[in-house]
Formats: C-alpha cells, structure tokens, sequence
C-alpha cells in the first residue's frame, strides 16, 4: 500500500429501538454490505438462560459482558462490528463508542423508531421468539415473568420509544414501518457514503 493509500474505515454499527422495532432485521440486511460481523445480544442472554446459569435479570448483565468481550475479539481480527441489543442506558452507548474510538473505527448508532405499538406487538407476536425475547408487547419472556409482577409494559415500551439513550454525534434515525431494504440503502448512504 503506497503512503497516498489509506486503509478502509471500519465500522462499529450499534443498533438500538424497542423490541419489534426492526434491529435484528436490519442488522442482517447491512451486514453483507460492509462485510461485518453481527452481536446478538439475545443469542447470548438466551444462552445463559437456557443453561440455567444465572437469572433473568443477571443475564443480562452477563450478556453484555459478553457482548463486548466478543466485539473486542472482533474488532482484534479487524472485522466490522454490528452490535444488535437495545441502548436503554448511557453506559450502554459509551462502551460502544469508547471501544470504537480506542480501535479507530467509526462509530455509528442506528435506531430503529415507530410509535405504533400495535405494530410493534405484532411483529413481536409473528417472530419465532427466543427465551430472552418478549412474545407480545404485554408478554415478557417466559423466564422474566416473576421478576417484572407490577410493571406496566405499554408504559414501558412508551418509555423507551419517547426517551431513547442517543449519541450526540454519527446518529441515524429510521422509520421502521417502511421498506426494511430501503432502510438498509439509507443507512449504507450515510455510512459508507
């Protein structure tokens, strides 16, 4: 490579909105086209639930340790990240960031947004759930259902569609009731220009 060439930027994609809302779905789609590497943090939290290794709400902590530990393993054989788990908290988006920004990838946050919670219950209802998932926007997984007695889930989700956790900066914010494949170009635009 001469010194007038430089490298291909790599990218670590965070995917984020309410379960439902299209993450996973676009995670797949964007993938062949930059060549990534998806995280799925539903594959790891049900893993650990399924080999009834910790409780519901410990695998989720030990799910995003995972996760990251994963992306760091990743981003060490110079792949493209795309990290598919929701972005409720702020320490959620810096260690993404700060992990892009420690291996010079770009860093981008892409949030997959509808208001409709019908919409979302029934894309909940129509996929093949996995243990960690909610079922329907009333149903919570299977193996929360004891520790979430009194938690209202329409609330909930209202709560995550009207208060994201958002980056200041490389910020993309889709319409997830369009065309998942027109979503994709539309991201791809923005990222890979």
């Amino acid at each position: 490579m001469s010194a007038l060439q430089s490298a291909p930027a790599k990218f670590f994609i965070q995917m984020s909105g309410a379960p439902g809302s299209g993450k996973s779905t676009l995670a797949k789609l964007i993938r062949p086209s930059i060549g990534g590497v998806i995280i799925d943090h539903d594959v790891l939290r049900s893993s650990l639930l399924e080999a009834d290794l910790v409780p519901f709400d410990e695998a989720a902590r030990q799910a995003y340790i995972l996760q990251w530990n994963l992306a760091h393993d990743i981003i060490k054989q110079g792949l493209n990240i795309i990290v598919d788990s929701t972005c409720n908290y702020p320490e959620i988006l810096a260690q993404g960031s700060n992990l892009a920004s420690e291996h010079n990838y770009v860093y981008w946050y892409v949030e997959c947004k509808t208001g409709d919670i019908n919409l979302l219950d029934q894309r909940l209802r129509n996929r093949d759930s996995m243990t960690s998932q909610r079922t329907a926007v009333d149903c919570p997984p299977a193996a929360a259902r004891d520790a979430r007695v009194g938690e209202d889930p329409r609330a909930l989700f209202h709560k995550w569609i009207e208060n994201p956790c958002r980056p200041e900066r490389n910020t993309i914010i889709v319409d997830s009731t369009c065309d998942p494949e027109m979503l994709r170009d539309q991201i791809l635009k923005q990222i890979v220009g």
